[in-house]
């Protein structure tokens, strides 16, 4: 729809139709006309008589102004309609109308065909997140509202919520900096509206200015007309202080409620904090009521005193439009919305009077294009007739391009074939070579920062001197024993199991007769080792070999994570050694990061299945025995196999004594015994190129 020429915003109140009028200037828009017709009696009073009042301030609004040809925008309460904003989930831009049509419906506590309904998308730019607002109204309300202005003979164009039309006001004039709130007090109920970067949030409170003057009523037993006299005039009556005493616990419903609201909308929106407060309505007229506000919100409250578009140039209009300007910010929000230069567009208009329109804006345009389908056959027919001719003229012509496009098509295929591809081949081999190279230094890297995570000992620990040295069980100190690393391809099995089954989880890379619970039944030689399959570190090819690139057109994979399910065995003489090494080793191995820039990890799971001491260790306790198979097979050999046993024995007593034999429970450096030094296996997921986490806090999902 084009832009109009000039636009009304028009907002019927409970006291008085409020209309602007907005056309274009030199500078922006600008308000040329303003009017206010007051009712003759509040419509909340007003009973059966209400609709009469309504009609005739549109009548007596209609003849003072010349609306021929002017769009017109009509606000709604806030209170008798409904908003929900909602964030809606990552989709495609196509699928939004779908998704926002099934949260009305879960939304909107009426049926669809029942009421009328728009909705508007809300998007930082600086955010991925969308939020939609969804709006509805029951549809006899609509309608019934609408057939006012109708009967009147207005070419209403718009149909807005007041609350948002208030908001498109101040987002117009650039009144929104930080987090905001707009209190605007009106008659029967209070709208807020706090407004946050491209986001907003709306509540109706059932208090208004009516409220205020209901008060009136009941302290000084007098008629509500007389009462609504006495508060408007509040600020010059000598009764001012007995006026503002009555009011006052309805100044403390107010604010309470406000309270309420802004306490609930911290809670939703935790890093958010409301810097301003901008104060609408009539009732912010009376004495006190700003600073009132201000002093219990303990947020500068700011009461509108100017519009951004000017003020009418007739003095009449201009007298009348600064006395009530504090209520007609909704119809100049109207107004702008008309104009279409509002910053929310959604309109609660019916769809039946959108077609109607539509098809009456078309209708002048039949004409041409039936001329156009007349003239259409004729214009064909002709072109080709010419194209034919043309085309007989430069046949030599064409049949030359043709050569020479074929020629040049032979070229290109030559090009292509001959020097394009002609090193395919070595690119080819060039690429695999790279590919040797690539995460070579994964495991290296993954051992180094391992081994760093380790308590720093004590400098009392460092010494040479035995005799310096704490008791063994007050030693702080963790020695690595083992490492196992089974590398996985897909880790999608490993990081969907709870702690208990990951305790129990096998780690294939771990050498034969390394699976029983305790994890320590292994060659005492193979204690410290790191190296091929018997060591527990067990290679895949596939670590290092870069993913190949999707063909065209092919269905792109779903990404999973690969890395390593890694086992560390781990020793400590401190008397409580499965606390010091949860505590501190494992504690550092659950933050790990990767110390080289090439290689890139994170751990998403630890756990410490097992824990036992070393003095309970059967397999070292076996390892000192005598050896039983040796004996045996002395047995099956008979007299003759002893007697050369015993023989060898007695060789072996004459030569110098050597070393003694090897107890896997004596500590090598100090000579003591380690039987109630702890023994800790500790197994963790290392995810090898994890997400990047994205601006919005999510975590994307990481290329296999």
């Amino acid at each position: 729809m084009a832009t109009p020429r000039f636009a009304w915003g028009i907002d019927v109140g409970n006291r008085a139709l409020k209309a602007i009028r907005l056309s274009p200037g030199p500078e922006g828009l600008v308000i040329d006309d303003f009017d206010v017709v007051e009712h003759e009696q509040v419509l909340s009073n007003a009973g059966d008589n209400r609709e009469t009042l309504i009609a005739s301030a549109l009548t007596s609004f209609v003849q003072r102004h010349d609306i021929k040809n002017s769009s017109v925008a009509i606000g709604v309460s806030g209170q008798s309609s409904f908003a929900r904003f909602i964030k809606l989930p990552p989709v495609e831009t196509k699928k939004i109308p779908e998704i926002v049509r099934f949260e009305a419906i879960q939304q909107i506590p009426f049926p669809l065909d029942e009421v009328e309904w728009s909705y508007q998308l809300f998007q930082d730019p600086n955010s991925p997140d969308v939020e939609v607002g969804i709006f509805a109204m029951r549809k006899e309300l609509v309608n019934a509202h609408i057939k006012f202005f109708t009967d009147a003979g207005l070419n209403v164009q718009v149909v807005q919520m007041n609350p948002l039309a208030v908001y498109n006001a101040m987002y117009y004039d650039q009144r929104l900096k930080g987090t905001t709130m707009i209190i605007d007090l009106g008659a029967e109920n209070t709208d807020l509206i706090i407004a946050e970067g491209e986001q907003i949030w709306l509540r109706s409170i059932p208090i208004g200015g009516n409220n205020f003057t209901e008060s009136l009523v009941k302290s000084f037993k007098l008629k509500f007309p007389k009462a609504e006299e006495l508060k408007r005039n509040a600020a010059t009556s000598k009764y001012g202080r007995q006026i503002l005493q009555a009011m006052k616990p309805v100044f403390n419903d107010l604010v309470a409620e406000i309270q309420r609201s802004i306490g609930f909308y911290a809670s939703v929106h935790r890093d958010s904090r409301i810097s301003r407060v901008l104060a609408l309505g009539g009732t912010f007229r009376l004495p006190g009521l700003q600073k009132y506000v201000q002093q219990n919100l303990q947020i500068e409250v700011t009461r509108i005193d100017r519009l951004g578009a000017g003020a009418p140039a007739d003095a009449r209009a201009a007298t009348a439009f600064s006395e009530n300007i504090l209520s007609s910010v909704s119809a100049y929000g109207l107004a702008i919305q008309a104009m279409g230069q509002s910053r929310i567009n959604s309109s609660l208009l019916p769809m039946k009077i959108r077609r109607e329109k539509l098809w009456q804006e078309k209708t002048r345009w039949f004409g041409a294009a039936a001329a156009v389908f007349v003239a259409a056959p004729l214009l064909a027919y002709g072109s080709i007739y010419w194209g034919k001719r043309s085309l007989d003229q430069t046949a030599l012509v064409d049949n030359n391009n043709k050569t020479s496009l074929k020629s040049y098509k032979g070229l290109d295929d030559q090009w292509s074939n001959d020097v394009e591809n002609a090193g395919a081949p070595d690119r080819a081999r060039t690429a695999n070579y790279q590919s040797l190279l690539s995460g070579r230094d994964t495991q290296s890297t993954l051992i180094a920062d391992i081994t760093s995570a380790l308590p720093r000992p004590p400098a009392n620990l460092l010494t040479n001197d035995k005799t310096k040295l704490p008791p063994r069980d007050q030693r702080a100190i963790i020695r690595i024993d083992r490492i196992a690393m089974d590398y996985k391809p897909d880790l999608t099995e490993v990081l969907s199991m709870n702690d208990d089954l990951f305790k129990n989880y096998q780690v294939h890379g771990i050498a034969t007769g390394a699976h029983a619970p305790t994890g320590m039944n292994m060659p005492r030689a193979q204690i410290g080792g790191f190296g091929g399959r018997a060591a527990g570190g067990r290679m895949d090819r596939r670590m290092f070999t870069p993913a190949p690139a999707p063909k065209a057109n092919a269905a792109t994979p779903e990404a999973t994570s690969h890395g390593f399910v890694v086992e560390i065995t781990c020793t400590t003489p401190k008397s409580d050694g499965a606390s010091f090494v949860l505590n501190t080793f494992t504690a550092s191995l659950r933050k790990l990061a990767s110390s080289n820039p090439q290689v890139s990890y994170d751990v998403p799971k630890v756990v410490q299945p097992f824990t036992m001491t070393l003095g309970s260790d059967p397999n070292l306790q076996k390892s000192q025995q005598p050896n039983l198979m040796m004996m045996q097979a002395e047995r099956n050999r008979g007299p003759r196999g002893a007697r050369e046993n015993r023989r060898a024995q007695l060789e072996q007593q004459q030569q110098p004594s050597g070393p003694p034999p090897f107890d896997p429970l004596v500590d090598p450096a100090t000579g003591e015994r380690m039987d109630n030094d702890t023994r800790v296996t500790i197994r963790m997921v290392v995810r090898l190129d994890p997400p990047k986490p994205q601006a919005n806090g999510a975590v994307a999902q990481a290329n296999p």
